[in-house]
């Protein structure tokens, strides 16, 4: 390295010191003068001391050569035992136990030795990282103190299901008539969980009315069905209202209607006038009754019920969830087989059961090829329309109680609104 390159890597060591230090130091500015096992110069040093302990690293021929190695190994331990042994003494001298001195030391030595050796952008970002994780300590520590047991274990299984179970899964389709693809099938289980554990933390932060909503907006973005179930099985443990649980699948439907144009005019826009009359209509009809069963006295004094949250989803019906899922995309395929170019539109109709963007692209893309843009727009219809449907029958047979009637009423009127726009569409429109 060059005597400018040299400079800048020192430069960056120190810095990255003296940022920490600057946290600590504040922290401890109370603090009588040598009661302080390290403050702002002692950080410093140790970044710039990491620095220079690099700097001789690398005339040794780096870090990964045998004498750089081990003078960076060596002068590591001897930083380490200091400032562990000053940081033991000042534990006992404030009868704590904390080893979060020590422990930033260290790190602050090995980043200033990185800044020289490695990445300037990741040494820089790291100490940033570092100095506001120390910075957010009584923030952290008042999350954890706010986290049940049931929250951790529902995210350490979300976790586990997305970064261990998620990467072995095989990405090709397994059984017959195409098979289905297990990673799909297991991505559509992890978002379902998802949608659950966001709609219980948007219900615990905002509250029963503006959290079931948010929620349930977020969650229609990736699948309204998964809302409907995970609001079902709330409105039958009565962890909610359930008339604000059912607004809330009124809005997630909304977005999934939306969502569909989006996706049709991404993929072939010839098709939106076809669609676009009949699906706006049915948005604003299931918005405004998301809307009014929230917001309205009426129901705002008859349901005001603040939400009993306990769980942040059930793994076991999300694995049901995704096994009936598979099953129904299973069945599609049998069927557009076995009954050939009709079977687009039956199929269609099935997949819609469970999954409309499936249906939607599926059938987008065989036109013009297969498919006329009327009939391709009527499988594309027929797909939401049974999507629609399959939220009816989640909510008598999940949810059940005025949930499940008032799920019956929203679509009820989403088909109504979508009937009449789509008349009119055919009526002024020459098709």
């Amino acid at each position: 390295m060059d005597f400018e390159t040299v400079l800048s890597r020192v430069a960056l060591a120190l810095g990255i010191g003296l940022l920490i230090g600057l946290e600590r130091g504040w922290r401890s500015r109370d603090a009588t003068a040598g009661s302080r096992a390290a403050g702002i110069r002692t950080f410093a040093i140790s970044g710039f001391l990491g620095g220079v302990v690099g700097i001789l690293a690398d005339r040794l021929g780096g870090a990964e050569s045998p004498g750089g190695g081990i003078a960076f190994g060596i002068s590591f331990a001897a930083y380490a035992i200091a400032i562990t042994v000053f940081s033991r003494d000042a534990n006992r001298f404030e009868k704590s136990a904390s080893a979060t001195t020590a422990i930033a030391g260290m790190l602050t030595f090995a980043l200033g030795a990185y800044a020289v050796l490695g990445d300037m952008r990741i040494a820089a970002g790291a100490g940033v990282a570092t100095a506001g994780l120390l910075a957010i300590r009584q923030e952290l520590h008042g999350w954890v103190a706010k986290i049940t047991w049931t929250e951790l274990r529902s995210g350490l299984v979300l976790l586990a299901m997305t970064f261990i179970a998620l990467p072995v899964l095989p990405d090709d389709p397994i059984g017959p008539f195409g098979g289905v693809n297990p990673r799909e099938v297991w991505l559509i289980a992890i978002v379902l969980a998802c949608v659950s554990f966001a709609g219980y933390v948007a219900v615990k932060v905002l509250g029963s009315d503006h959290g079931v909503l948010l929620a349930a907006a977020a969650g229609g973005l990736v699948s309204s069905t998964a809302v409907t179930v995970t609001n079902a099985q709330r409105a039958r443990a009565g962890e909610s209202a359930p008339r604000l649980l059912a607004a809330g699948v009124a809005v997630a439907t909304a977005v999934s209607f939306l969502r569909v144009l989006v996706i049709v005019g991404t993929l072939k826009g010839s098709l939106l006038p076809f669609l676009a009359p009949a699906l706006i209509a049915a948005a604003a009809v299931a918005t405004g009754f998301g809307l009014i069963s929230v917001y309205s006295n009426k129901s705002r004094k008859r349901d005001g019920a603040e939400a009993k949250v306990r769980n942040p989803f059930s793994f076991w019906s999300v694995i049901s969830f995704a096994a009936i899922l598979s099953a129904v995309m299973l069945l599609a395929r049998a069927m557009s087989e076995m009954f050939g170019s009709t079977g687009a539109i039956i199929s269609s109709a099935v997949v819609g059961l469970a999954d409309v963007d499936a249906a939607t692209i599926a059938v987008a893309r065989l036109v013009p090829g297969s498919l006329t843009e009327l009939v391709a727009a009527t499988a594309i219809l027929l797909a939401v329309a049974s999507n629609t449907v399959s939220k009816i029958a989640i909510g008598a047979t999940t949810g059940g109680g005025s949930f499940a009637v008032g799920i019956a009423l929203m679509s009820g009127l989403c088909f109504a609104a979508a009937g009449l726009a789509l008349g009119a569409t055919f009526a002024f429109t020459k098709m």
